[in-house]
């Protein structure tokens, strides 16, 4: 069962802005992309830290109380992490691009719900039973169930968030880049 977790987590966990592309040249689109990314990058670090922590957890055969606390800790950073992302979208205003407000509110209520997701996950994980490997392992197959409806489930908000003109301009932005290096234009981070 730690390896269908840690394969849910590698095959389809964050797709979160895994951006490339041109730029666009609307300055208002460019400065609405800067601040919005400017808070991104430490939050997408800590989810790349939580998940990778899973896979390694998984995928070296750890005794049933250690993959409890590791998952623990990792659902709890990525529950705090998406909710610090609907914070950002939040705080950067509606887009100025075509429906901006519906496409900001429809990203903050996914990312929400990501959130709240996670958490639900680490208090799950909280309560499983670890002195029966058995049982263990199939209260781990329940988690990796749920979390692969959170990582397949409703990306569409940010998928839309990442389209266009919007897109193009947040792939110019360092802490927006897929594989930014850490701390790179986060200096605004919250």
């Amino acid at each position: 069962m730690n390896k269908k977790l840690a394969a849910t987590l590698s095959g389809g966990a964050v797709v979160l802005l895994a951006l490339s592309g041109c730029g666009s040249n609307d300055a208002k689109v460019n400065d609405w992309a800067k601040g919005f990314c400017d808070k991104v990058q430490p939050q997408r670090q800590a989810i790349a830290g939580a998940n990778a922590s899973i896979v390694k957890a998984t995928s070296t055969a750890s005794a049933p109380a250690d993959v409890k606390r590791v998952d623990s800790a990792a659902f709890g950073t990525n529950a705090t992490a998406y909710a610090a992302l609907a914070s950002a979208v939040k705080a950067a205003g509606a887009p100025p691009v075509d429906d901006g407000a519906k496409t900001q509110q429809d990203a903050i209520q996914e990312l929400n719900s990501t959130s709240t997701a996670y958490a639900q996950l680490k208090k799950q994980v909280d309560g499983l039973e670890t002195s029966d490997q058995a049982k263990f392992a199939a209260q781990l197959s329940d988690v990796s169930t749920q979390l692969g409806k959170i990582g397949s489930g409703g990306d569409t908000a940010l998928r839309k968030l990442q389209s266009g003109d919007l897109g193009q301009a947040m792939a110019k932005q360092a802490g927006c880049k897929k594989g930014a290096p850490a701390g790179a234009d986060s200096s605004t981070a919250s």
